[in-house]
């Protein structure tokens, strides 16, 4: 049996987790705050919210060496003894943690062989040191080619670089889009810092272009992947999830990361620009600049997506996983060793 945490901010964390547990081989329960979604291939086990304000002024961080653990609060004593007593009743051979500091202590302190799907940015917190250090294996969803450069050397040892990975990686893309100069801008569901005058006045700035918004303020999608595939350009932040799915479609991107904890997003824009994989901007453009931001990224190569994303990222974590599961088995295939 493998334990799978899934945080609940965004939905970028539930995504990845749904891909890697359809490419296990083995049993599989979900823990969280969300939801089971639709094709959950295991049990989903509901846990309490603990991300209400608590009362008072009391430290939160138990000193510094924690991100969230505030005092007497009910909604996390409850999900943390659920996890506990999951672990406790069920015995797994290791707990997935995608993302949490706190819930990696927990699994490890209970004796749990626990891997850590990393995220980008300076890491290099108390809190995820811990966490980091702690953990059996790493997760990095990102290939190694484009390492994460202030990690300390512990940590790149016993990382598993998979490259990115997306929902749509097994989907048929279309073989070329229809001609026309198309755009679509991916907002998500973590947050933005754009406002729509903005959008708008993009939209007036660039009138040989046709603007189609997805998430945060626009439209909503369960399936964004035919307007991916169809699009000239695809505008986009630069969460994880979002470049996995733009990476899947192979379409030139502009990327503009929004403010995120531990600089994650600016950290990931700066790697692909150091790859040459995406046009990289510190800020959304004024409006006159687009019809020359837009036609460069158009000219863009999206076949060298595959260098960040190569089709297999799910089963490459799946594998890894299983390794960390049979760690002492007699009998060990090393999964990174594919790459």
């Amino acid at each position: 049996m493998i334990g799978y945490y899934v945080h609940h901010h965004g939905l970028g964390h539930l995504r990845r987790a749904t891909c890697v547990a359809r490419c296990l081989g083995t049993p599989i329960t979900a823990l969280s705050s969300l939801p089971r979604p639709p094709g959950w291939p295991g049990e989903w086990i509901t846990l309490p919210r603990d991300d209400s304000p608590p009362a008072g002024s009391a430290d939160v961080t138990a000193g510094g060496r924690l991100h969230w653990a505030p005092p007497h609060h009910s909604g996390l004593r409850d999900r943390m003894a659920r996890i506990a007593g999951w672990i406790a009743a069920t015995r797994p051979e290791t707990f997935v943690v995608d993302v949490s500091a706190e819930v990696t202590t927990l699994s490890r302190l209970l004796g749990i062989p626990t891997v850590v799907v990393a995220q980008r940015g300076d890491r290099r917190d108390p809190a995820h040191a811990l966490a980091y250090d702690m953990a059996e294996g790493l997760l990095a969803p990102w290939p190694a080619t484009s390492p994460e450069p202030r990690w300390p050397a512990r940590w790149l040892a016993k990382t598993c670089h998979t490259g990115a990975f997306s929902r749509f990686d097994t989907r048929p893309r279309p073989a070329s889009p229809p001609a026309g100069r198309r755009v679509t801008l991916m907002l998500g569901a973590g947050g933005t810092e754009l406002e729509p005058l903005r959008l708008r006045e993009a939209e007036d700035g660039s009138p040989d272009w046709t603007w189609t918004a997805l998430g945060g303020f626009a439209t909503w999608l369960d399936d964004p992947w035919p307007i991916l595939c169809a699009s000239d350009v695809v505008v986009t932040h630069a969460g994880q999830s979002a470049i996995a799915e733009c990476a899947a479609a192979r379409r030139p991107a502009i990327v503009i990361p929004q403010r995120r904890p531990f600089d994650e997003q600016h950290a990931t824009a700066g790697a692909l620009h150091d790859a040459g994989l995406a046009e990289v901007l510190a800020d959304w453009p004024e409006p006159a600049r687009w019809p020359k931001i837009l036609t460069a990224a158009a000219e863009r190569d999206g076949d060298r997506w595959r260098e960040w994303s190569p089709g297999d990222g799910a089963a490459r974590a799946a594998r890894y996983i299983t390794e960390v599961a049979a760690r002492y088995a007699p009998k060990r295939a090393d999964s990174c060793a594919q790459q």
